[in-house]
């Protein structure tokens, strides 16, 4: 396993109440609500969909970081390690940015698979 199970354990304490779909990504764990990713886990910790325009606050929590894929940032996307995740108030204020980033996006549409 690629990711953390008592960290996912924690994101699903922290989203319930919502109608969020686990969905395992890139080897690791996605959460979406809406179709849209808040959250997720991969082997070096945690990850938030903050938005763009959210960049500065989500970077302003201590330990965290931009996304990066290879030497590229993800837009609106924040990474931080177990221990940044681990913690309640920062997992909590990212948790908050992340909601608010994809609460008023319009539902995705699930693609029909091929077949």
């Amino acid at each position: 396993m690629a990711f953390d199970p008592e960290l996912a354990q924690i994101l699903r304490d922290d989203l319930v109440g919502l109608d969020v779909v686990e969905k395992k990504m890139f080897g690791g764990l996605a959460f979406l609500w809406n179709g849209h990713m808040v959250c997720g886990l991969h082997k070096g910790g945690a990850m938030f969909r903050v938005g763009g325009g959210q960049m500065a606050a989500a970077l302003a929590v201590p330990g965290v970081r931009k996304m990066m894929m290879a030497t590229r940032p993800m837009s609106g996307m924040i990474d931080c390690p177990p221990e940044v995740a681990s913690d309640e108030a920062r997992r909590g204020a990212l948790m908050a940015l992340a909601l608010a980033a994809v609460r008023d996006l319009p539902p995705k549409v699930a693609k029909p698979r091929k077949g």
